[in-house]
């Protein structure tokens, strides 16, 4: 459990990162499901750099949820 809640951190974490280079320069244009997150959800619609960093903090609290987790 505790490598599936990093793995999906690390990828929340990178995708927020990634997600809002590519708001500002343009650059990351692969990282596109976060771009189909922010154009698709109505309320998010010309706040696309702030969900990208919501999508990042939440990776990082997933991240730190999973340091917490101990094996039973």
């Amino acid at each position: 459990m505790k490598k599936i809640l990093e793995a999906i951190g690390m990828v929340l974490l990178i995708a927020g990162a990634c997600g809002v280079l590519r708001e500002l320069t343009g650059w990351f244009r692969f990282m596109g499901f976060t771009r189909f997150v922010t154009v698709h959800v109505g309320f998010l619609h010309g706040r696309e750099i702030f969900a990208n960093v919501v999508i990042g903090v939440v990776g990082f609290a997933v991240l730190m949820i999973a340091d917490q987790y101990r094996k039973a």
